[in-house]
C-alpha cells in the first residue's frame, strides 16, 4: 500500500475542520464538501485503515488522530539538503588558467604534491576554468 500524499491529507483534515460539530462523517459526505470522488478518499485513507475501502458508511473522523501523527511524523523526517558552496566570478578570476591553479593549488615549490587533495568546492573552480579553455579552444577555430 504506498504512502498518501501529505498534501491531500491536510486537505482532507481542513475538509473535516469545516464540520465541527459533525459526529459522523462519511467519504461520501467530504467528498462534497472538498470535490474529490469517495473512491479516491477512501483509496488515499486506506493507508489508515483498509477496511475503509469495504465499508462506504465509515466514520473518516475515527482517524483524524492517526492522520495528525503522521503529518507530524512528516514533517519531523524532512531532512535539508546540503547547501552546494556556489562558486563566484571573483573565486575564478583568481587564477589566470586551470595550469595556474594546479601550479598554486597542487604544487610545492614546482614539484608535484601527490598527496595533494582538493575539495568540492576547489573542483568546481577546477571545473569551470576547465570548460573556459574549452570554449576559447572552440571559438578560436
Amino acid at each position: 500500500m504506498k504512502e498518501p500524499n501529505v498534501k491531500d491529507i491536510k486537505k482532507y483534515l481542513q475538509g473535516m475542520a469545516k464540520l465541527p460539530k459533525a459526529k459522523y462523517i462519511t467519504a461520501e459526505r467530504l467528498s462534497r464538501i472538498i470535490g474529490i470522488y469517495p473512491d479516491v478518499i477512501s483509496d488515499n485513507l486506506s493507508y489508515f485503515d483498509p477496511m475503509i475501502k469495504m465499508d462506504y458508511e465509515y466514520n473518516l473522523l475515527e482517524l483524524v488522530p492517526s492522520m495528525k501523527k503522521y503529518l507530524e511524523d512528516k514533517e519531523n523526517k524532512k531532512n535539508p539538503l546540503p547547501k552546494v558552496e556556489v562558486v563566484r566570478k571573483d573565486e575564478i578570476d583568481q587564477y589566470d588558467s586551470y595550469f595556474d591553479f594546479i601550479y598554486k593549488r597542487l604544487t610545492i615549490g614546482g614539484m608535484l604534491d601527490r598527496s595533494a587533495s582538493l575539495t568540492d568546492k576547489e573542483l568546481r573552480i577546477f571545473k569551470k576554468l576547465i570548460t573556459e579553455e574549452l570554449n576559447n579552444r572552440k571559438n578560436k577555430k
